[in-house]
């Protein structure tokens, strides 16, 4: 007979029987009574290993060993120093009269499970049994895509993950504050408001290890344009007009003077928009440029406006400048005598106001 014949039945029937090695004695050797041929079993400490790791597993031999063999569940997967896993991540580490140790490397969870060391010595035979299991990092599976919706939508975002032990998953909006908005697989937002767009980040933590990804929500709402300013510009002076408005998705602008649409370059005018501001920019103010304007702020989800003036401011000249000091002073000299004629009246008047 083989060595591989002898093995097989004798390893596969240890597995199936609850782990008692039948022992098959070859032939021309005594047979044992049954109470010899029962093993004496060993039960050791669970070994947890992380995925990705190296296994190890470790059984001590006998003095007189005729037949060694690492198992797991119904396979064997060394007999020996012949390996009969047709995995190539398990090798052979040590056999010899103290050990047998052998080794499985870049650990999964499917190598989690009982793993039995079975030993048949010249007086009887000895099992080993350890029970392995495998610790998973969390891993994010199932996470939404960036979301557009609209102001007043409701939200659900979902995260899922995998994990050993299982993850705890979290989900909160990535601000300043760092706020929680959920200790859940979801995370729910109804009737949804501008305040409350932005990064969103789901994460998934065990004792092993944390995952984190995120989701950007982008909330879509109509213009809101701020209020105009009115501007004083004097004649052939450059003058700006600005608009600021706040959307989502980004306004577009447009300029009116009474109700004539402005065109940009037109008349010497530039219009330049920036994000959510625009500028009406006057290089040399006419007396046609005077009056009022308006901007209107337009998006797929509405419109808005605002009104601006502009007026002329005159500027002072020399002559001005001089003679307005003047003026000044006469009325001030016209004032003062004034006051000395009444002074004078009364104190003639007085005496004879008293005799009545």
């Amino acid at each position: 007979m083989s060595v591989r014949g002898y093995f097989v039945p004798f390893f596969r029937c240890t597995a199936f029987l609850s782990l008692r090695i039948l022992v098959l004695v070859p032939a021309g050797l005594p047979v044992r009574s049954q109470s010899d041929s029962l093993p004496d079993t060993k039960v050791m400490d669970n070994i947890t290993v992380r995925q990705g790791e190296t296994l190890f597993l470790r059984c001590a031999q006998g003095d007189i060993v005729t037949h060694t063999a690492w198992l797991n569940r119904s396979s064997i997967l060394y007999a020996g120093d012949e390996k009969w896993s047709v995995d190539p991540r398990v090798s052979l580490v040590t056999l010899n009269q103290e050990e047998f140790t052998i080794k499985i490397e870049n650990v999964d969870m499917t190598d989690e499970g009982q793993y039995v060391c079975a030993v048949q010595t010249s007086s009887r035979p000895t099992t080993t049994i350890i029970h392995v299991l495998v610790q998973v990092p969390p891993k994010i599976i199932n996470l939404p895509r960036d979301i557009v919706v609209n102001e007043g939508s409701n939200v659900t975002l979902m995260c899922q993950a995998d994990g050993k032990p299982e993850p705890l998953i979290s989900w909160k909006l990535i601000s300043s504050s760092g706020d929680q908005a959920t200790d859940d697989d979801y995370l729910e937002i109804p009737s949804i408001s501008r305040q409350r767009a932005g990064t969103y980040e789901c994460t998934a933590v065990n004792n092993i290890d944390t995952d984190t990804q995120t989701v950007d929500i982008t909330v879509n709402y109509a213009p809101s344009v701020s209020d105009g300013r009115d501007v004083g510009v004097t004649l052939g002076q450059r003058g700006v007009l600005e608009c600021e408005a706040d959307a989502v998705p980004e306004a577009d602008f447009e300029w009116y003077k009474d109700d004539r649409r402005i065109s940009n370059g037109f008349d010497g005018l530039e219009i330049v928009n920036t994000g959510s501001l625009s500028r009406l920019t006057f290089f040399n103010v006419s007396d046609g440029d005077y009056g009022n304007y308006s901007c209107v702020a337009v998006n797929k989800l509405g419109s808005s406006n605002t009104s601006f003036l502009m007026y002329v401011v005159i500027q002072p000249t020399s002559s001005t400048l001089l003679q307005g000091p003047r003026t000044v002073q006469d009325g001030s000299g016209s004032a003062m005598g004034l006051h000395l004629h009444t002074c004078l009246i009364i104190i003639v008047c007085l005496p004879f106001l008293l005799k009545f």
